[in-house]
C-alpha cells in the first residue's frame, strides 16, 4: 500500500469520526426547537453534508493508481465512432481526421444523427464510414445519443468501440494505451479523462473537473465501480450486446408474468358475479384460467416466451369467438378500460412491466362481464409485445431511460458482473462551453440524466451490485440533492444577522470544539486526495450553482413520476457572440449575494447598538463571507468572454459602461 493511500485512509478515518461527533450532538444536545423553522432544515442540511462526506471518504479508501497496460496484441477488431447530431461539419470531420490517424488498426465512423448529406459527402471523400438512422427509426421514439449509439452498434461489427464526442480529438496512442486492460475477459469499459483545450487557467467555468477525472474516478475503480462518461472510453462489444439481450428478456418476462397475474384475477372476479345459469360463460372462463395455469407452468419449466404467448393468445382468441355477451350495457362500460389498456402497447413510455401494480390491482378487482373479462385479459397479453413493435430495435444496449445514457449503461453492466477501469491519462481532448448560458445547460442535463437514474433504478435496489457499488453509483446521484442544503446554508446567517434567531441552542465553546476540528480535517480530505490537483473551482461550483441543482430535482422528479417532458438539449460546440455579461442567468444567485451582503450591515449595525451577542455574529459573519467568496465564480463566470489562446492577442473593445469586461 502507497504512502499516499495511508494518509488519505487517515484522513478519513479522523474526518469520520469528527463528523459523526459534531451531527450526533447537534442531533442530541444542541437543536434550538424553539426555533424549528430553521434550526431542523440546518440540522438536516448538516447531516447531507456529513453522509456526503462520508461517501467521498468511502470511496477515497481504496483509490486506484493503475500503471499503462502492456500493448495490445494484434488481431482484435475496433470500431471508432464519432458520434454528432447538428455540430459544424468542419468540427466533426477534424475529430474524425484524428480518429482515422489512430495507430491501432480500427475502422472510423462517423454517427450523423442528422442526417446531413453534406456530412455524408465530407466523410465519404476521406475514406471514413457514415451512419445514420435506419428507416426502422421513422416515427419512433429516438433516445437522443443511447438511440444514435445503439442503431450503429447493429450496423457494426467490432469487438470494441471508442466513443468520442464531436469535438474529442483522440491522441493517436489512444488505443494501444486501453485496449490491453481487456486481457481481463470480464473488462468491459475503459474509462479516460476528459480534458479541454479551450479553458484558461482560473478556469471559470469549472469545465476541467481534475477532481472527478482523477481521484474519484480512480476511487471508484477501486470499489469496480468507474463508470461510463458518454466519451472516451472503450467499450467492449459482447458486454453490451449481453446487456441489450438481458434487458429485453427481463422487461419481456416481467411483462408476461404480470399479464397472467392480473388477467388470473380478473377471471376470478368476473366468475364470482355469474348466475348459476350461466354455464356457458363459466366454461368459457374455467377454460382460459386453465390456460393461464398451464402458460405459467410452462414458463417456469423455462419454455419461450414468444411460443408461449402466442399460444395462449390463440388460444384465448378461440374461446372469445364462442363466447356471445349476456350484458351488452355492461360490456359498453368494460370497453372504455379495455381501450386504455390496449393504448400501453402504443406508448412506449407505458410498457406493461413498467405500469404501476395500483393500476392492475383496480383493473383485478373491479366488476366485469364475461366478454369484457375475456376481451381484458386478450388486451393484457397483446400489451407484451415480444417484438417491442413500439420501438425501432428489439435490443437497446446502450440505456434509453434518462437523457444521458452513460451511467445508468455502466451500472447495468456491473449487474451483470462485468468490470470496469479508470485509466487517468489524457488521451483525447475537446472543447467546453465557453459561456454560461452553454455551461448551465450542460449541467441541468448531467444533472437530470443523473437524477432520472436514481429515481428510475436506484443502485440501492439494484441486483447484482455489490454494496460498495451500491454507494458508489448513489454517492454520484446524492450529489446532485446538495441544491436543497444550499438554500439552508444561505439562509441560516442571514436569519440569525438580521434577526437574532439562532438555530442552535447556543454558540459555546463546546460547539465550536466540535464543529472547527471536522471542518478542517474535511478541507484537509479534499487537499490531500487533490495531490496537487486544483480543486477549489469545483467546490465554488458545488454551492454556486444550486439552483441548477434544484431545478435537476424538481424537472427529473416531474418528468418520472408526472409524465412531464423533458427535452434533451445537446450542448452547443459553437462559440456565442458575447452580449455583455448574462446576469439574467443567474438571478438566483445575485438575491443571494444581495441577502448575505445586506444581513453583514445588519450584522454590523446590531452589534453597534449592543444587539446582537458579539462571537455569534462574529461567527456568522465569517460564514457569510465564505458564502460569498464562493458565489463570487459566479460573477466571473457571468462576465466571461470566451477563450482566447495564449498566443493570440486579446481582441481590442471600446468600453461603453461599467458592465463591459474584456477576456479573463
Amino acid at each position: 500500500m502507497s504512502r499516499r493511500l495511508l494518509l488519505i485512509r487517515f484522513v478519513v478515518v479522523l474526518t469520520s469520526i469528527l463528523g459523526l461527533n459534531y451531527v450526533v450532538w447537534r442531533w442530541l444536545f444542541s437543536v434550538n426547537w424553539d426555533a424549528w423553522w430553521i434550526a431542523v432544515p440546518l440540522v438536516l442540511a448538516e447531516t447531507y453534508s456529513l453522509v456526503d462526506s462520508l461517501l467521498f471518504g468511502l470511496g477515497m479508501w481504496r483509490l486506484k493508481e493503475r500503471d499503462t497496460p502492456a500493448p495490445p496484441g494484434p488481431g482484435l477488431t475496433v470500431d471508432v465512432f464519432v458520434a454528432t447530431y447538428n455540430e459544424p461539419i468542419d468540427l466533426v470531420m477534424t475529430t474524425a481526421r484524428a480518429a482515422k490517424a489512430i495507430s491501432y488498426p480500427h475502422e472510423t465512423w462517423i454517427l450523423d444523427d442528422g442526417n446531413r448529406p453534406e456530412m455524408r459527402a465530407a466523410a465519404e471523400a476521406e475514406g471514413i464510414g457514415w451512419i445514420t438512422r435506419s428507416a426502422e427509426w421513422a416515427g419512433m421514439p429516438r433516445h437522443a445519443k443511447a438511440g444514435n449509439l445503439n442503431n450503429a452498434l447493429l450496423t457494426t461489427e467490432g469487438e470494441f468501440l471508442l466513443i468520442l464526442d464531436a469535438d474529442m480529438i483522440p491522441e493517436p496512442e489512444i488505443l494501444d494505451h486501453t485496449l490491453g486492460f481487456f486481457t481481463d475477459e470480464r473488462m468491459a469499459l475503459v474509462q479516460t479523462p476528459q480534458y479541454f483545450t479551450n479553458v484558461p487557467e482560473d478556469d471559470p467555468l469549472g469545465s476541467q473537473a481534475p477532481l472527478f477525472y482523477g481521484p474519484i474516478q480512480q476511487g471508484k475503480d477501486g470499489w469496480n465501480s468507474a463508470f461510463f462518461c458518454g466519451s472516451n472510453a472503450v467499450i467492449r462489444r459482447e458486454a453490451l450486446m449481453q446487456l441489450g439481450v438481458s434487458r429485453y428478456v427481463g422487461e419481456v418476462e416481467v411483462g408476461v408474468h404480470r399479464a397472467l397475474k392480473t388477467a388470473r384475477a380478473v377471471l376470478r372476479s368476473a366468475r364470482r358475479t355469474l348466475e348459476p345459469d350461466e354455464t356457458e360463460a363459466r366454461e368459457a372462463l374455467d377454460a382460459i384460467l386453465h390456460e393461464i395455469g398451464c402458460s405459467r407452468r410452462e414458463l417456469a419449466r423455462g419454455g419461450a416466451l414468444f411460443d408461449v404467448t402466442y399460444t395462449f393468445q390463440k388460444r384465448v382468441a378461440a374461446i372469445r369467438r364462442g363466447l356471445v355477451a349476456a350484458d351488452l350495457e355492461a360490456l359498453q362500460a368494460d370497453l372504455a378500460v379495455i381501450a386504455e389498456l390496449e393504448g400501453i402497447g402504443a406508448d412506449p413510455d407505458l410498457a406493461l412491466a413498467t405500469v404501476d401494480e395500483s393500476v392492475l390491482l383496480q383493473m383485478a378487482h373491479r366488476d366485469w362481464s364475461p366478454l369484457g373479462a375475456v376481451e381484458t385479459v386478450q388486451a393484457l397479453v397483446n400489451a407484451i409485445d415480444v417484438d417491442r413493435g413500439d420501438e425501432a430495435q428489439a435490443v437497446m444496449p446502450m440505456a434509453t431511460i434518462s437523457v444521458t445514457e452513460d451511467m445508468a449503461t455502466c451500472m447495468r453492466l456491473h449487474t451483470l458482473g462485468w468490470r470496469s477501469a479508470y485509466h487517468d491519462e489524457v488521451l483525447a481532448t475537446g472543447l467546453a462551453p465557453e459561456d454560461l448560458q452553454t455551461m448551465l445547460t450542460q449541467r441541468l442535463r448531467w444533472a437530470q440524466g443523473t437524477v432520472q437514474v436514481l429515481f428510475k433504478e436506484n443502485p440501492l435496489t439494484q441486483r447484482g451490485l455489490t454494496l460498495a457499488q451500491r454507494l458508489m453509483y448513489f454517492s454520484t446521484m446524492w450529489s446532485y440533492l446538495s441544491g436543497f442544503a444550499a438554500l439552508v446554508y444561505i439562509a441560516a446567517p442571514v436569519i440569525y444577522l438580521t434577526l437574532g434567531v439562532l438555530p442552535v441552542n447556543a454558540l459555546s465553546t463546546e460547539f465550536f470544539v466540535r464543529l472547527i476540528p471536522f471542518l478542517i480535517i474535511n478541507q484537509l480530505l479534499f487537499f490531500v486526495v487533490a495531490d496537487g490537483r486544483k480543486t477549489w473551482r469545483g467546490q465554488q461550483y458545488s454551492l454556486a450553482l444550486f439552483p441548477v441543482w434544484i431545478a435537476s430535482f424538481t424537472t427529473a422528479f416531474g418528468n418520472v413520476f408526472l409524465g412531464r417532458s423533458l427535452d434533451f438539449a445537446v450542448t452547443p460546440k459553437t462559440k456565442r457572440e458575447p452580449t455583455g455579461p448574462a446576469w439574467h442567468l443567474i438571478r438566483p444567485q445575485l438575491w443571494a449575494m444581495g441577502l448575505l451582503v445586506g444581513a453583514l450591515v445588519a450584522g454590523s449595525v446590531r452589534m453597534a447598538t449592543g444587539q446582537a451577542n458579539i462571537p455569534g455574529s462574529l461567527f456568522n459573519m465569517v460564514w457569510v463571507v465564505f458564502d460569498l467568496l464562493i458565489f463570487s465564480v459566479i460573477i466571473k463566470a457571468a462576465r466571461y468572454r470566451g477563450y482566447v489562446a495564449p498566443s493570440e492577442p486579446a481582441p481590442t473593445t471600446v468600453s461603453v459602461g461599467p458592465t463591459h469586461q474584456g477576456a479573463p
